[in-house]
């Protein structure tokens, strides 16, 4: 992913709702299926890391992109954003 496609990802991940929240069981094998099974239906998700999960969120998003194929856009703070490229709908179109 080029710097331009991770800034155009990140302006929209901006108006984005987290849809997941992280909490103190931390990285468990439902939220990682949940999450793939969202990236059926979204290609960019932002994930919030609650204040009782002692993980880093840096580590979170790595292993999350790895185990669900996806491209770490961007963590700031406890907010992660991941997108998935999908074959079937493409609905967001990067930048070249």
């Amino acid at each position: 992913m080029t710097s331009k496609q991770r800034a155009y990802l990140k302006g929209l991940a901006m108006n984005l709702e987290a849809i997941f929240q992280i909490g103190k069981s931390s990285l468990t094998p439902e939220v990682t299926e949940a999450i793939g099974e969202a990236f059926n239906k979204k290609e960019l998700i932002k994930i919030t890391v609650l204040k009782n999960c002692m993980d880093d969120p840096n580590e979170i998003a790595h292993m999350l992109a790895e185990r669900t194929h996806a491209q770490v856009v961007q963590v700031i703070g406890k907010k992660i954003v991941l997108y998935k490229e999908s074959k079937e709908h493409k609905k967001i179109e990067l930048p070249k």
